[in-house]
């Protein structure tokens, strides 16, 4: 799928060794090509110039991509990623917001609130065409003009009611008032939890599982405050899976899901559908590629899209693909 008219900027997928998709897709340009998001080539394959990495949730590989040389990721994603798979992370890192250059490619990086350091890559190609990739996104704000925006849709299914939402930061302070302990995922969500804590004045220990104490001390440090182990406080933020063994009366996953045992409180790391909306508008792209998620959801935002008069793809419309 080529995408810039008469330039060579193109969206290009891997097939693996089984014959199937690897994760998300690689942007060619020029002479160059940049992976997004994805897991390794073989060495035997064509290798990309960099490996991209967004932020260290397991749907964007990289546990896979963190081991090659050629890994580019925040100082705090790699850090994550190390702690998250026990693996020496083998790439280059910065301070997200800052340039950097990539194979003689001068790529910006841009905060976008989804998790610590998380971050968006934008570059300019030889013809001065504007590139940016954003991984997750919870604030667009910083996100720069772009002329083709690669961006994700974890929410954007126009039809869905689920994906319009508003964090519900008054039932979360009123559930910290009463003592309740907290569900949220270790990475992400633990360290939105506990930040969220402490701006609304909570000063004692919060007690956490082991993995979530380990993130939550390394990426928030002094800002996340007297922490101890799970059940060694009043009050706890620990996975959803180990709130029976918190032994508080209260107890809340922090999730826009409803599909759990225990009550819910709508606190999101994400955009819901209108952000990404008022994103795009933001961002002002003349093209979109929506590569995330994997599934229905980024073909019907894209659908959407292009009802809305901009010219719009998916991951799975892409048909030209690297061995």
């Amino acid at each position: 799928m080529r995408l810039g008219g008469e330039s060579c900027l193109e969206a290009v997928r891997r097939i693996n060794s089984r014959g199937g998709y690897a994760p998300h897709l690689s942007i060619s340009f020029d002479s160059h090509i940049f992976s997004i998001d994805t897991s390794r080539a073989p060495k035997a394959a064509l290798q990309p110039d960099a490996y991209l990495i967004t932020h260290a949730h397991s749907d964007h590989y990289g546990k896979s991509a963190m081991l090659s040389s050629r890994a580019v990721a925040s100082v705090e994603t790699a850090r994550a990623l190390e702690i998250r798979y026990d693996r020496e992370y083998q790439g280059r890192t910065f301070q997200v917001g800052q340039s950097i250059l990539v194979d003689e490619v001068l790529v910006d990086t841009h905060p976008t609130g989804h998790t610590i350091g998380s971050s968006a890559f934008s570059w300019q190609t030889d013809s001065g065409e504007r590139v940016l990739v954003t991984g997750d996104v919870k604030d667009y704000r910083h996100l720069p003009k772009s002329d083709f925006l690669v961006m994700e849709a974890n929410y954007g299914d126009p039809y869905d009611p689920s994906c319009i939402f508003e964090d519900d930061i008054a039932a979360f302070s009123e559930a910290l008032d009463e003592g309740a302990s907290f569900g949220a995922y270790a990475f992400g969500k633990a360290q939105r939890a506990v930040a969220l804590m402490r701006a609304m004045g909570y000063k004692d220990e919060i007690g956490m599982d082991d993995k979530s104490l380990e993130l939550t001390s390394e990426l928030l440090g002094q800002a996340a405050g007297p922490l101890a182990a799970l059940n060694g406080a009043a009050i706890n933020v620990v996975t959803p899976w180990n709130l029976n063994l918190v032994r508080s009366r209260a107890k809340y996953f922090l999730t826009g899901r409803r599909d759990t045992n225990y009550p819910t409180i709508q606190l999101s790391d994400h955009l819901d559908f209108r952000g990404l909306m008022r994103m795009i508008e933001h961002v002002s792209p003349e093209r979109v590629l929506v590569y995330h998620p994997q599934g229905a959801r980024a073909g019907l935002l894209a659908h959407h899209l292009q009802e809305c008069g901009l010219d719009t793809t998916s991951l799975d419309c892409i048909d030209r693909f690297l061995r």
